[in-house]
Parts: C-alpha cells; sequence; structure tokens
C-alpha cells in the first residue's frame, strides 16, 4: 500500500509529529485526479491524512504546493499542517470528515472563502494562465483529435479573448486553480481547501469561474454568488470578467479533458450520448460520477464544448468583450 521506499521517511516524520511510527489503521483515498498518494492513517486513535507527491514533471514543486498548503492552513481556510518535508515530499495534515454540501448553503459559503483565500499574501508566480491555454491548444491541434471544423469558432474566439482580457496585477491573487468537489470538504459546519498541488498567482476570476460550473445556475445565482466574494452589488465589468472567464475555462477544460480522456486507437466521437452541464456537474457535486473514467473525461471535454459553443452565440459575449475593452482602454488612459 505504502511504497516500500517511502517508509523510511514516513516513519521519520510519525516520530517527529507524534513521538511513534505506529500505524493503527492506513486506508488509501482515490477519489480525485491527483497523482499524489493518499492516505487515511490513525495515529493514538486519531485520524490524519497522509499525502506523497510522486509528481516529477516541470509543474511538480513540493515548495510551492507546501508553501500555499501552510499559509491557507494558518488562515483556517486549509486544514492543519503537522508535517511536511519538501525533499521527502510527504505531508501530513488534519483528516477532514466529509459530509454533503448542500447547495444552496455552497453558494455563499464558497465564493466567500475565497475572498479569504485571496485576501492572503501573494503565492509564488508559477505560470500565465492564458499564455498556458495556448500551448494546450497548439498540443491539442497537433494530435488531430477533433475536425477542424467543430473547434475552429472555440480558437478564434480564445485568440479575440486573449487579446482584450485584463492582466492587471490586482486582480493576481493567491489562487486554488482546482477547486472540484474533492477538494472543497464540508465539514457539517466549516468548508476546508484541500490538495494544494495546483496553487500559485492567478487571476482571481479563475477560482470564481472553477465553483460556479457547479453553483452557479442562472443569472440570480451569479448575483448571490458574486454579491457573496465582492461583499457588495457586483459591478457591470465584474459581471464581464467573470463571463469572459468562465468562457475561457470552458475552453480549456474541452481541450484538457479531450487530451486526457483520448485512449489509443480510439477516435474521439464528438456526437456521443451524454448528460446536458448541469446534470453532469450536479452528478460530480453529489460523487455519483468521477473523471477518474477515461469515457466521462471525453464527456466532460464535449459538454464544455458544446456550452461554449452555445455561450459564443449570446449578446452577452458581444457585451462582456466591449465592456472589458472599454474598461481596459479608459485604464490605459488615465
Amino acid at each position: 500500500m505504502i511504497p516500500e521506499t517511502k517508509k523510511p521517511a514516513i516513519n521519520h516524520a510519525l516520530q517527529v509529529t507524534f513521538g511513534t511510527t505506529d500505524l493503527e489503521e492506513t486506508r488509501e483515498l482515490t477519489a480525485g485526479l491527483s497523482s499524489a498518494l493518499v492516505f487515511r492513517i490513525i495515529v493514538r486513535g486519531k485520524p490524519y491524512l497522509l499525502r506523497i507527491i510522486t509528481r516529477t514533471d516541470a509543474m511538480a514543486d513540493p515548495t510551492l504546493e507546501y508553501n500555499c498548503m501552510k499559509a491557507a492552513a494558518e488562515a483556517g481556510i486549509a486544514p492543519k499542517v503537522w508535517y511536511a518535508n519538501v525533499e521527502d515530499r510527504i505531508a501530513i495534515i488534519d483528516f477532514i470528515d466529509a459530509k454533503p454540501f448542500p447547495m444552496e448553503e455552497a453558494k455563499t459559503k464558497l465564493p466567500y472563502l475565497l475572498k479569504r483565500l485571496h485576501a492572503l499574501p501573494p503565492f509564488p508566480f508559477r505560470i500565465n494562465y492564458l499564455d498556458k491555454i495556448a500551448e494546450f491548444i497548439e498540443k491539442f491541434r497537433a494530435g488531430n483529435l477533433i475536425p477542424d471544423e467543430l473547434t475552429a469558432g472555440l480558437f478564434n474566439f480564445y485568440t479575440r479573448v486573449k487579446n482584450i482580457y485584463p492582466r492587471n496585477a490586482e486582480d493576481l491573487v493567491g489562487c486554488h486553480n482546482d477547486l472540484k468537489p474533492e477538494n472543497t470538504l464540508f465539514d457539517g459546519e466549516r468548508v476546508w481547501l484541500v490538495d494544494w498541488e495546483a496553487a500559485f498567482l492567478n487571476d482571481r476570476y479563475l477560482d470564481l469561474a472553477i465553483m460556479a460550473n457547479f453553483l452557479v445556475k442562472n443569472e440570480e445565482d451569479e448575483k448571490i454568488y458574486l454579491e457573496a466574494y465582492f461583499g457588495q452589488e457586483a459591478a457591470e465589468y465584474q459581471h464581464a470578467r467573470f463571463f469572459l472567464m468562465r468562457q475561457i475555462l470552458h475552453l480549456f477544460y474541452f481541450v484538457v479533458f479531450t487530451m486526457a480522456g483520448k485512449t489509443p486507437n480510439k477516435p474521439v466521437d464528438s456526437n456521443m450520448a451524454m448528460p446536458g452541464f448541469r446534470e453532469f456537474h450536479d452528478l460530480i457535486w453529489t460523487g455519483k460520477l468521477s473523471l477518474a473514467n477515461m469515457d466521462n473525461r471525453l464527456q466532460y471535454a464535449q459538454i464544455h464544448r458544446e456550452q461554449l459553443q452555445h455561450n459564443l452565440g449570446l449578446k452577452r459575449l458581444d457585451e462582456a468583450l466591449l465592456i472589458v475593452a472599454n474598461y481596459q482602454s479608459l485604464s490605459r488612459n488615465r
């Protein structure tokens, strides 16, 4: 269960933290898409989470991950960190016994929690999110995964929005960047954010857009959601930024989950039967559907493609692009 090569380092962590190496119980947790090995352990009668980083690619940065996690824990946003060793890539944190999270309660608690997260001292810079999407698009196109006629309009939108979307410093904050339901744990009273491997300095609207896939179902939800985050009724410009980032996220998820769900010698079926956008996200929220399944990943990609394709025909898209572009122009001329 626990890799033999990691046992000496884990025993050291346990001895330093708890004065014992005795694990009364060890159970691997497999929910989520993280490459880390995650275990629920019991030490001296109390449950903890043992997390072992296994990634070795360019985006794997244990120092950044642990620093972001500790900052969030000190602010009461993440569970308490008992031990974190960068060299060994091992962390031990409080285990959160997650309860079902009522959607109506989440609509206000989660944006308020994001407001607290984004108020922390800024996380270190890792990548420019908008520029990184361009790299994924190039990989996607090189793979010839889906006919060009189904993607040309989407990628044209990306070029258009990238040219006008703001990159102002005041909206670059410490972001979690991976706010799926399994990383937002509700203990019955409080919400905790876990799994900080994707955290870095980013546009605040990305975190807001990720959670909105689950929580914002209509314009009224959007008003409540953004008001909870900003502490007052959101301005026209804030609604426009939020709407554009949601479309950028649809594109990103379409590209990334198509590549992640593609299996060798099996073409991507762009006409596959699948639930609607809202139904699919409700199933993820309630734990009835997992993106660990390759077919589900492909469905998820196509759902985001269809949602973006629909939204590209809305009058609101042109209005949002104009509002943001005009705001940027006015800001430069002040």
